[in-house]
This record gives C-alpha cells, structure tokens and sequence, in this order.
C-alpha cells in the first residue's frame, strides 16, 4: 500500500512542528518521492542526523508502505 504526500507530510509536521516541508511524486505512483524539508532543529546536526530525524518521523513507514524517500534537508 502506498503513502500520500500528505500523510507523509503530516508525520513530519508532527516531529518537526516548525518545517517548512515540499514534497514531490517522482514517479506518479506513490512510492517514490522527493522531500525538501527546512527546518531550525537541523541546526548542529550533519546532514545523516537531520535524515534520521525525519526518519523518525516516519515511524517505520520506510522500506515497507513508503518505498523511497530522496531527502534534502537543511537550516534555511
């Protein structure tokens, strides 16, 4: 089963309340996406940390109803 951009957004928005958050289907099926996420709890965080972050976010949903998720993160 695949996921919506705005449930993925949502589950994001509800780790990371500030983020401003543009997600894109790559693919048009629902399992491949792009996410761009800005936030200021990225900050002092490498880049594998603020994927993490957002990982956690997504509670278990990657690899299994989310198939691939391109992340871009940064401060501003």
């Amino acid at each position: 089963m695949a996921m919506r951009a705005e449930d993925i957004e949502a589950m994001i928005k509800a780790a990371i309340p500030d983020a401003s958050i543009e997600i894109v289907d790559l693919a048009g099926d629902g399992d491949h996406y792009k996410a761009k996420i800005v936030s200021a709890s990225f900050e002092g965080l490498n880049r594998v940390r603020q994927h993490q972050m957002v990982y956690a976010a997504l509670k278990g949903k990657m690899g299994g109803e989310l198939h691939a998720l391109a992340l871009e993160t940064s401060v501003s």
